[in-house]
């Protein structure tokens, strides 16, 4: 579920950004509880003529992201893509993780796009909200970068690597050794909330973790052997996810939009979903944030579009309306 930034807001013991008991979200840089409102009514070219194929009962669509990748996908895609149709939209840029879903449930936003499903389920919870996950957005990922060692194969017995010392992230960075087969965890445990002391077997590498805030760990990676960083720290510090040596595998903290849940079968929800899911939206995508975890139901190999490669995914045919399913 990019998703951290200890410059944007501390989310308890399961998040970097915002309120108290609450996961980590996206991947965005400001911490001020503020937002703006963009105009996105413009002419973008010749072909943005309006087809009259929209929602007659909801012609504009407010659309709520936080500043950064989000909100560009709206302003140089989605946008254009929902005013060719016929419809206006605005989009409103958050520098918090707080008001987007207050302002969503108190109507002043018809969907928010910023969080990943864990943050998103504790804080209705939390603030009795009737919110609904609808589609995921490309996010930038938990990433396993080079330190002293530049390669998989050079790991060893006694290596250090560095994870974020929150819990929410310490626990996706667990998870992700275990992937890697450098740890193993307890059989039946929670993900989301793993432990050190759900570590069942650290004999193989004899790890040393070093648990560091993550907006240190881009600059301690020649400190240790290995970093396990968050994807926006990773970008802020000028770090290609391409150059990741692995990614989490788990879909569990890829962003998700969110609506109120009287929406989630309305037409103009449907037009939105289609136009994240486009052909055209991928392209972008792929383009425009190489390393980015797409969407699950883009049925893609990852791996495809690391590294530099351009080899484009096969799977083309997603439905436009992805079951929301708990991750």
């Amino acid at each position: 579920m990019k998703l951290t930034d200890i410059s944007r807001q501390v989310v308890g013991a399961f998040a970097i950004a915002g309120v108290s008991g609450l996961v980590l979200v996206g991947c965005n840089n400001s911490s001020a509880p503020e937002s703006t409102t963009e105009s996105t009514t413009t002419e973008t070219s010749e072909t943005t003529t309006a087809t009259g194929d929209i929602d007659p009962n909801h012609t504009k669509i407010v659309i709520g992201t936080t500043e950064g990748d989000f909100a560009d996908m709206v302003r140089n895609q989605v946008k254009g893509t929902l005013e060719a149709q016929g419809y206006e939209v605005e989009l409103v840029p958050f520098t918090d993780y707080v008001r987007p879903n207050k302002a969503l449930a108190e109507g002043d936003l018809d969907i928010n796009i910023f969080q990943h499903k864990p943050y998103l389920d504790n804080f209705k919870k939390e603030n009795n909200l009737d919110l609904v996950e609808v589609f995921q957005v490309p996010t930038a990922p938990l990433g396993l970068y080079s330190g002293k060692k530049t390669k998989l194969d050079e790991a060893y017995k006694g290596m250090s690597v560095s994870a974020p010392n929150d819990p929410s992230n310490f626990a996706r960075a667990l998870v992700m050794m275990q992937d890697l087969g450098w740890i193993t965890l307890k059989d039946g445990i929670d993900p989301l909330t793993a432990s050190k002391a759900d570590i069942a077997d650290n004999s193989k590498y004899d790890i040393d973790i070093v648990e560091l805030e993550a907006a240190q760990l881009p600059r301690a990676r020649d400190e240790v052997d290995f970093a396990i960083i968050n994807g926006n720290y990773a970008t802020d510090a000028g770090i290609k996810l391409t150059d990741a040596l692995a990614q989490e595998e788990s879909f569990a903290y890829i962003n998700w939009s969110a609506v109120k849940t009287a929406d989630k079968d309305a037409k103009w929800l449907q037009d939105v979903t289609a136009a994240y899911n486009s052909d055209e939206f991928k392209q972008y995508a792929h383009k425009t944030f190489p390393g980015y975890k797409y969407p699950k139901i883009w049925g893609e190999d990852h791996s495809a579009h690391m590294a530099g490669g351009d080899k484009a995914a096969a799977d083309t045919t997603a439905p436009a309306q992805p079951e929301a399913a708990a991750q």
